[in-house]
């Protein structure tokens, strides 16, 4: 068999699809039947899923490569969730009342976990490269007078280390998240699937801002050129070509 009915969206009905109100903020939460949780793109809370239903995931043995997660490992999930709280929360710290860039943070986020489903990576890198990814951006326009990204790459890493270091992450870990956060506008010297999920994740926010009159057309060449894993294309295809 190739896929999973269970997980396969071609298989749903409209009821699989549905809001939940963020208990933190009250803003609308989309989710899928399949999500146990997500973030919610105003304000980071986390949002469970009252209608949770993962079926045949809670026995199959490919539950993992199936979902990007072992459901039965529940403890570690927890762990992972909680490390994701603290990300976030000096995320926050750092950049103060400066709400969008709070809220273009958790939209990542929530984009590269969408992606980390179908492209197994490590979480650990992943949510901390997604949630730091721009915090030097402050500190380039105090120091340089710009936001370009260049300053971004410049000044993030150090802080990212900062961060990292005091929520006790590892070594191998702190380094890789400043590697990628070190080259996530230019794609310097890093390729590792966890830089190109948050390479995908950054633009799937991104493009709306940057491209908000582009046609059918040029969008799809723009797609084709800058997305580096196979399912953010297939979200940037779903959200910018399919509506058009």
């Amino acid at each position: 068999m190739s896929g999973c009915p269970g997980q396969d969206s071609r298989f749903w009905t409209p009821d699989d699809i549905f809001e939940v109100e963020c208990s933190h903020c009250g803003h609308a939460v989309e989710l899928f039947k399949i999500d146990g949780m997500r973030r919610c793109p105003r304000c980071g809370g986390r949002v469970v899923n009252p209608k949770v239903s993962i079926g045949c995931a809670q026995w199959c043995k490919q539950a993992k490569e199936c979902l990007g997660y072992d459901p039965a490992q529940q403890k570690d999930a927890s762990t992972a969730l909680s490390l994701v709280d603290q990300l976030i929360a000096a995320m926050k710290d750092e950049f103060g009342d400066d709400q969008r860039r709070i809220t273009h943070a958790v939209q990542v986020l929530a984009y590269a976990e969408e992606i980390m489903r179908a492209e197994p990576a490590d979480p650990r890198v992943v949510y901390a490269a997604a949630v730091l990814h721009d915090i030097g951006i402050q500190q380039a326009e105090r120091k340089h007078g710009s936001a370009a990204g260049k300053f971004q790459e410049l000044e993030g890493p150090p802080i990212a280390r900062r961060i990292m270091t005091e929520l006790g992450l590892d070594a191998e870990t702190i380094t890789h998240v400043c590697r990628i956060v070190g080259s996530h506008h230019s794609a310097g010297d890093i390729d590792t699937i966890e830089f190109r999920i948050l390479w995908d994740a950054d633009w799937l926010v991104n493009i709306p801002g940057e491209y908000p009159d582009a046609d059918p057309d040029r969008l799809r060449s723009l797609i084709e050129k800058v997305f580096k894993t196979e399912t953010g294309t297939a979200i940037a295809i779903r959200l910018f070509l399919q509506q058009k």
